[in-house]
């Protein structure tokens, strides 16, 4: 075997490992979340964080002006089942449109076991919404864990991660991660801002969200470099 096919054997092997090892440990933060949860251990920290995102004087009042209240509206829409369909929609489109089949059907499958994932503890756990101060958008769900903090994070950092394995350009490649952070950061604040999640609820649903791209990541690895076009090397995703 060549000596430049080992190395990139062993990289890729290497890489792999670091992914499932960190796929484990985001599972794992998710369940320990869970059963601090379920014990009641995070009931301070969630009613502390909340409220300070409230006027002391008027708790029904989140701080900041109405505009920015409508902004952060506009923000957890972007989490909300019907966008992140759209973006994965275009997306497997995008990647099929280049013949990058295997990229649009990692994209598809792990934005389904997120949601399906969610949906499924969601039911499972039957947390009670906040009840501290009034709710800044409609709900309808068990509130453990946060269906738009795990399917964005599996939506746009599952994404980010497959346009930069066909991103050569390792500026471009941070800039993509960068934007994707920022999306799942933004959409977990909204949900705690508007008063309709625990903080809990936001970190376990980042949690389980990054645990699916991650694992999306390693399947990329494998089975990747089946796509029937020349281009970059698929273990070369990260920044």
């Amino acid at each position: 075997m060549p000596p430049i096919l080992k190395s990139l054997l062993k990289r890729i092997e290497s890489r792999a490992l670091i992914l499932t090892i960190g796929s484990a440990g985001a599972f794992w933060a998710f369940f320990n979340i869970a059963g601090e949860v379920s014990d009641g251990e995070t009931s301070a920290f969630d009613k502390r964080l909340l409220l300070v995102l409230r006027n002391p004087a008027d708790p029904s009042n989140p701080i900041g002006s109405r505009s920015f209240q409508e902004a952060m509206r506009d923000v957890t829409a972007l989490g909300g089942v019907t966008v992140m369909t759209m973006v994965t929609v275009v997306a497997v489109m995008a990647f099929l449109m280049h013949r990058r089949r295997w990229h649009a059907g990692i994209q598809a499958m792990t934005v389904l076991l997120a949601f399906a994932s969610s949906e499924g503890l969601k039911t499972f756990y039957s947390r009670p919404r906040p009840d501290l101060v009034p709710h800044g958008s409609y709900v309808y769900s068990g509130s453990f864990p946060s269906g738009h903090s795990t399917l964005s994070a599996a939506t746009f950092l599952t994404l980010a991660m497959l346009i930069a394995s066909l991103e050569p350009n390792r500026g471009t490649k941070r800039m993509v991660f960068g934007l994707a952070a920022f999306l799942v950061l933004g959409i977990g604040f909204s949900r705690v801002y508007l008063g309709v999640h625990w903080p809990s609820d936001v970190l376990a649903g980042w949690s389980l969200g990054a645990a699916w791209a991650l694992a999306a990541w390693i399947v990329l690895l494998r089975f990747g470099a089946r796509d029937d076009v020349k281009g970059p090397d698929v273990s070369g995703a990260a920044p």
